[in-house]
């Protein structure tokens, strides 16, 4: 049995938790680490039960922990050498990840991280660089992506392919420019290399997904451009101008920026919470 917890979804920190009763996948740590132990603490989860961390990207609201959990617990950090390069250039990141534990990977490749097989695969944003997650364990996939500047050919792929989908829905076009952010601003999150607004996220999750998708959750909300009930019902009525009807068809829920979800148990036919 594989299970998910979202301990973080937004600017202020991203960090996901995979896990089976004896082996644990970190994507992210852009949460505090003190923040962090008592997450797991609540969940009545050693932190022991982490054994891989694996990095998105190099911004600071993904990364400024994973030296210090990487250093404290003596765990492997994987990610592209574009992103290990960029976290050495971080200055957000206090603690630098020991070149002892930094395991480089490619995209398009798949690896096998104890009970998981891993594929990284790329993703357009303005980092150094930047990879989703197509993750598979006991025949059950689950997909991860996260700022995502738009959605590409290989992105609807592995949208296709899963049963579990974490996608970003980022801003509202009209809250986005009628809001205070300088036009400069504005346009680097519209643009190609920046996030994915609730519409496009909606109309990714329409033309891709497949009837083997069980549940989407909608990740990395804007606090200033965006709000959880926008979101969701943009991207609800994006689906159901496709013929698709959330609750329904598939499970649709909106993490917390700033709080954990539920503990969520995945299965290959279907999900209990």
């Amino acid at each position: 049995m594989m299970n998910f917890i979202s301990l973080g979804s937004g600017s202020s920190g991203n960090c996901y938790f995979l896990y089976t009763e004896d082996d644990g996948l970190m994507i992210d740590v852009g949460i505090g680490i003190r923040l962090l132990k008592k997450y797991f603490h609540d969940y009545g989860l050693p932190l022991s039960r982490i054994k891989h961390v694996l990095l998105t990207h190099d911004h600071a609201d993904h990364v400024k922990s994973v030296g210090s959990l990487s250093h404290d617990f003596e765990l492997p950090v994987y990610s592209t050498q574009k992103v290990h390069a960029g976290i050495g250039n971080n200055y957000c990141v206090r603690k630098k990840i020991d070149s002892k534990r930094a395991r480089f990977i490619e995209k398009d490749r798949t690896y096998t991280m104890g009970a998981f097989q891993v594929t990284p695969f790329g993703v357009p944003h303005d980092s150094s660089d930047n990879v989703g997650y197509f993750i598979t364990h006991e025949g059950v996939n689950f997909c991860l992506v996260t700022d995502v500047g738009h959605v590409t050919e290989r992105i609807k792929e592995f949208i296709g392919k899963a049963d579990y989908l974490v996608l970003e829905a980022n801003y509202d076009r009209e809250m986005l420019f009628g809001g205070t952010y300088p036009q400069h601003l504005k346009d680097r999150i519209n643009g190609p290399t920046g996030h994915l607004c609730n519409h496009d996220c909606g109309l990714a999750i329409a033309e891709n997904a497949t009837p083997s998708l069980q549940h989407v959750w909608l990740c990395h909300l804007s606090e200033e451009n965006n709000h959880p009930e926008l979101a969701r019902i943009t991207v609800e009525q994006v689906l159901r101008d496709h013929g698709i009807i959330a609750g329904k068809d598939f499970a649709l829920e909106v993490l917390k920026r700033t709080k954990p979800s539920g503990v969520y148990e995945l299965k290959k036919s279907g999900m209990e919470r």
